[in-house]
């Protein structure tokens, strides 16, 4: 290939194993050849680029201090991990990533010893490390759990939960704040790389606890006194008074990118007996390649690129991204109503949001990776008569669930949800597969459930949303770009719980919730050239159902699929339901539920994914002729006719 760099130290390293058999000295060139070796492959396969530039050194030392696996390794977020991927034997696959078969964009358990725990949600790391340390603890086993957690994660609860509980595994936990963003930390340089050798020595902590013996011994007013003149002579130089408070020993700020620097401190905090320790490490994004350091933000997540000029692959001209529709549709209503607001959880452009927060910046809150806050306020905003969206991804909001039923389906509040990446999601798996929103909220009581299926009807739902005062609504659209269908002048308010007829027919009925309707129309094209009459339904809402039209629907045709980007439990549950509750199916009629396999889908393109999951018009077409007992010559079974 073209664009491989020429790598001759790390050809030689196979495994962390390997690494260590490296002088310190070498340790500088074989960076140099990973962050190469790691431009080149995303420049292959697209993917997350600057954290994993800008972690090289990080991981480089980590794996060469510590002896991983037995020290369990554990990266929040995970999208920095590729350099980690290629240390730990898998370079040989890391052009495969996010690509169907290959190497998961994320740390996965399956996929190596060497990734203890997967991650792709964050700041989960504290928490499992911690797991990780006292379980080794209990057995009697050598092995540290070490968490690598950006400043970004550090902005979630959970991961102050975590800290709070972490004294019990001593300095069996190490936890390493990765800053590339924020400006807590004093400038770092020789003076601070010095003094954080030094307070993470085995001398000055040794020097520490007896320090500590002794005060013990002494009335109590000295306690204090000690303490307190640890604190500010640590302090005074060095920051972290907040961690020293959640029962942490701090050291750094340090250069994350001076290998001289931390190799020395890492070294004094694998041996250390004082813990657990955090090491503040300062680094950049994209660090080392020109291109993702002067726009850090695009290059987080890339398209295949050309490694020489940093252009990425442009997508061909096409129809609008769902998430843009959502945020000019948004931003067109917020003009004629004050109330409206928006929320997203550290995901503005993710979500679309961005335009919004610039045409009205005091009405929009990004709240940090903090999804419990987010609905919860958005609950108190919607009480005091605003119209809040909260705009998150699907599984994102899964974090959120109690918060959902105790704040705003309990209190009946008028909390809007934009729920984005619903359904597959391709190259991001499982992790981001919003595959269970459906099912979690329909079952909520006050809710109404709605999806997308097109990029005009999500207009139309989300004026809908803006006029909905009586509870919370949510709306669901999926990843990527929409049909192409014209969007709406002026949107049009939908009647609650309304679907729509797109295609009529007499003999099979298609029920569709979601954007798998052009499935539907097609697997209608093809039943219908067999002589199946088929009729396509737009429900729009999971809840509440369109009893009346399902109920002609199932009376009136011989066979109705339903059809659904979500796992069990949502759309044709409770479609069966209603149909046993109102004693339909005494009738023997044909009613089969087309949904999301019970699974977790590995990644692929979207359309494979489908295919594999059964949700396209192919399997659409063969559900129906299964359901009607048709034969290899398109011949009805007894009782069956062949035409409507």
């Amino acid at each position: 290939m073209a664009n491989v760099p020429v790598t001759p130290l790390l050809d030689t390293v196979h495994s962390p194993a390997d690494l260590r058999k490296l002088s310190p000295e070498q340790l500088p060139q074989l960076a140099d050849e990973l962050r190469q070796e790691t431009i080149s492959a995303v420049g292959t396969t697209g993917g997350h680029l600057g954290s994993g530039l800008g972690v090289v050194e990080l991981t480089t030392a980590i794996h060469y201090v510590f002896d991983t696996p037995r020290d369990r390794l554990i990266w929040d977020v995970g999208h920095q991990c590729y350099p980690h991927k290629i240390l730990t034997g898998r370079r040989d696959r890391i052009r495969t990533l996010r690509q169907g078969g290959g190497l998961s964009g994320f740390t996965k358990r399956s996929e190596s010893e060497y990734d203890p725990f997967g991650a792709a949600h964050s700041s989960t790391s504290i928490s499992a490390a911690l797991g990780f340390a006292i379980a080794n603890k209990l057995a009697g086993t050598p092995g540290k759990g070490i968490a690598v957690i950006g400043d970004g994660a550090m902005s979630a609860g959970m991961a102050y939960e975590a800290m709070n509980n972490a004294e019990a595994a001593g300095n069996r936990l190490v936890v390493i704040l990765n800053d590339n963003d924020m400006s807590i930390a004093p400038p770092v340089g020789g003076l601070s790389a010095y003094l954080s050798r030094m307070v993470s020595s085995r001398e000055f902590l040794s020097l520490r606890e007896l320090m500590k013996k002794v005060a013990r011994k002494l009335p109590r007013p000295f306690h204090s006194a000690a303490r307190k003149t640890d604190e500010f002579a640590r302090g005074m130089t060095m920051g972290g008074t907040l961690f020293e408070e959640l029962g942490f020993y701090y050291v750094g700020p340090i250069d994350g990118h001076n290998l001289e620097h931390l190799i020395p401190v890492l070294e004094n905090v694998r041996d250390a007996e004082e813990g657990p320790i955090l090491v503040h490490v300062v680094t950049k994004k994209g660090k080392g390649y020109a291109p993702a350091e002067a726009a850090a933000d695009k290059y987080h997540g890339v398209q295949k690129f050309d490694v020489i000029t940093g252009a990425q692959a442009k997508a061909p001209p096409g129809p609008p991204q769902y998430q843009n529709v959502f945020g000019e549709a948004l931003t067109k209503e917020a003009a004629n109503d004050p109330r409206i607001c928006a929320i997203t959880a550290a995901m503005p452009s993710g979500t679309g949001l961005d335009k919004f927060a610039n045409a009205y910046p005091d009405r929009f809150f990004d709240v940090g990776i903090a999804e419990q806050h987010a609905v919860t306020f958005a609950a108190g905003l919607a009480a005091q008569g605003m119209r809040p969206f909260a705009a998150i991804y699907s599984t994102f909001l899964q974090r959120a669930y109690d918060q959902v039923v105790h704040d705003v389906a309990i209190q009946n509040l008028p909390v809007r949800f934009a729920i984005d990446r619903a359904g597959l999601v391709g190259a991001d798996g499982a992790t981001h597969a919003g595959s269970f929103d459906v099912t979690y909220l329909a079952t909520l009581p006050n809710f109404v459930v709605m999806a997308a299926a097109d990029e005009a009807e999500l207009v139309h739902m989300v004026h809908t949303c803006v006029e909905h005062d009586s509870g919370p609504i949510a709306v669901r659209y999926p990843r990527g770009n929409g049909t192409g269908v014209a969007l709406p002048e002026t949107p049009e308010l939908l009647e609650i719980g309304k679907g729509r007829i797109v295609r009529e027919g007499k003999k099979v009925a298609i029920l569709s919730l979601g954007t798998r309707l052009s499935e539907a129309m097609r697997a209608a094209d093809t039943l219908d050239a067999r002589g199946l009459s088929t009729t396509v339904a737009d429900l729009r809402f999971a809840k509440p159902l369109d009893n009346a039209l399902i109920r002609r629907l199932l009376t009136s045709h011989e066979v109705a699929v339903t059809i659904e980007e979500n796992a069990v439990g949502g759309l044709g549950a409770h479609v069966l339901t209603m149909a046993s509750d109102e004693g339909l199916t005494d009738a023997g009629l044909k009613i089969r539920t087309m949904r999301l396999p019970d699974l977790f889908q590995d990644q692929d393109k979207p359309e494979v994914q489908y295919a594999q999951a059964g949700l396209d018009a192919e399997a659409i077409v063969d559900t129906v002729l299964k359901a009607l007992r048709y034969n290899e010559a398109g011949h009805g079974g007894a009782g069956q006719a062949a035409s409507a």
